[in-house]
């Protein structure tokens, strides 16, 4: 009985003595095994460095330690440089804060014995100055004119001095000029002098005051004063409440007011009554009351049967109560 080659091959591979296929699974799961615990402990290792990684220090070889120390002294002596440094300059300043003061001080010192020494020179004795005989006189002062007059008029030789000019403290009439204006219709404005006072009032119903015109013999006009308690006498037609055609008498002449007056009576009580006044108002000829004239801006009371001329007119005016 023959076999083939084919056959005693596989009986050599399937007998108990083929040893170098075994050896090569045994190398191949060895090498695997160490190839997975070398997997797993760098797996290890890489946990605890990263666990271990903030609780350790940069380096603990002894170069990393080396060179930490030589940074921590390099650090050091810049601060120190740094310090000393800025030591030297603050002391610096001081020093010349200092001289600067030095200086002040000495160019004070020489300025203050510079002004001190003609004070000084100043102190030597000297005698003063007697007053010159003129002004020594004996007896009472010379009045105000004559000291304020000058040498010429004392000795007579030139003329005397002029008066000096006093000082006026009346009033200008602006803001009374701006209060008291008139627009006419024309668009001229004109300016009244006289303007009521707080006292004025009418003329009560019981004393019916009258003023009658005459000219000679003959009554002209008869004139009721008891409609207002101002009457402006002039030839200003645009704003007089009594026309006057005279050419001697002013444009506002005078005024005719009626003024609540108080008095006291013998027994101490006061009795106010409406009196009738008259009050040229600076006219150029005046006003005349009984021929007598009249001051310029002061009231002048009229009685009962007066008689008022204004100006150089020959018209009698007569104030009038009805008996």
């Amino acid at each position: 009985m023959g076999e083939s080659q084919d056959d005693r091959g596989d009986r050599r591979r399937r007998s108990p003595d083929g040893s170098p296929d075994r050896n090569r699974d045994r190398r191949n799961r060895d090498s695997r095994d160490d190839r997975h615990r070398s997997s797993r402990r760098r797996e290890d290792d890489v946990k605890s460095s990263r666990r271990d990684s903030p609780r350790r220090r940069p380096s603990r070889s002894p170069s990393g330690k080396e060179r930490s120390h030589r940074d921590r002294d390099s650090h050091r002596r810049e601060r120190r440089d740094r310090s000393t440094s800025a030591d030297e300059d603050r002391r610096r300043h001081r020093h010349r804060s200092h001289r600067h003061r030095e200086d002040r001080d000495r160019d004070s010192e020489r300025s203050s014995r510079r002004h001190r020494s003609p004070r000084r020179r100043s102190r030597s004795p000297r005698k003063s100055p007697s007053p010159p005989k003129d002004i020594q006189r004996r007896g009472p002062l010379p009045s105000q004119g004559d000291a304020f007059s000058t040498e010429l008029t004392q000795s007579g030789d030139g003329p005397p001095p002029p008066e000096k000019e006093k000082p006026n403290f009346k009033n200008t009439g602006r803001l009374a000029a701006e209060s008291n204006m008139i627009q006419v219709e024309g668009g001229e404005g004109i300016v009244l002098k006289y303007h009521e006072p707080p006292e004025a009032r009418k003329a009560p119903s019981k004393e019916p005051w009258r003023l009658y015109v005459f000219k000679g013999d003959d009554l002209l006009e008869m004139v009721e004063l008891g409609e207002r308690s101002c009457w402006l006498v002039g030839r200003e037609r645009a704003i007089v409440d009594f026309p006057l055609d005279h050419p001697s008498c002013s444009k506002q002449h005078a005024a005719l007011q009626f003024r609540y007056v108080e008095k006291k009576n013998e027994y101490g009580d006061r009795i106010g009554k409406v009196k009738p006044y008259i009050i040229d108002l600076e006219s150029a000829n005046g006003t005349s009351v009984n021929g007598d004239p009249a001051p310029a801006g002061r009231y002048v009371e009229v009685m009962d049967k007066d008689v008022l001329r204004f100006g150089l007119s020959s018209r009698e005016y007569v104030m009038m109560l009805p008996s």
